[in-house]
């Protein structure tokens, strides 16, 4: 039974998978898009998307723990200069996962995973999407006082 095991170990033991999983979130940060299996990129996407979202306020101490993890001076300049512009307004789900089918040598479900503010192509036809509140909207309601009639002029 696999109760509480959240991580996918990747067939790995843990030095080679932290490696490995960094060298993938730099060359994603620098290409904005690689090809590869389906369970390495969603461990990928729950690696790499913290990253994105400390990037957002850049300080000397959210510098540090990012490098502590890619181990990259390149990358994580890249990431905090252009990256955290780009996806500045976004609230989450930086990256998107498109599955492209198997590979010819060991039928591996294979996916792509991409940074989701760089495809321009995918997000072409799309407008901007209005920022939804989520508190009920209060109306003021003009009241303009209805004529009465009066009967008094008949009388």
């Amino acid at each position: 039974m696999r109760h509480g095991k959240k991580i996918n170990h990747l067939g790995r033991k843990t030095a080679h998978r932290k490696s490995m999983l960094a060298n993938m979130a730099c060359s994603l940060i620098e290409h904005k898009r690689i090809n590869t299996t389906v369970a390495k990129a969603k461990a990928l996407r729950q690696f790499v998307e913290p990253l994105v979202t400390k990037s957002k306020n850049d300080t000397t101490h959210n510098r540090r723990i990012v490098f502590a993890r890619l181990r990259q001076k390149e990358a994580v300049t890249e990431l905090f200069r252009d990256v955290a512009v780009k996806v500045g307004d976004r609230p989450g789900g930086y990256t998107r996962i498109i599955k492209l089918g198997n590979r010819l040598g060991d039928n591996a479900d294979m996916a792509m995973i991409e940074l989701v503010d760089y495809n321009e192509i995918y997000n072409a036809g799309k407008a901007t999407k209005k920022k939804s509140t989520r508190r009920g909207r209060t109306k003021k309601t003009d009241v303009t006082p209805v004529a009465e009639t009066t009967s008094n002029e008949e009388e």
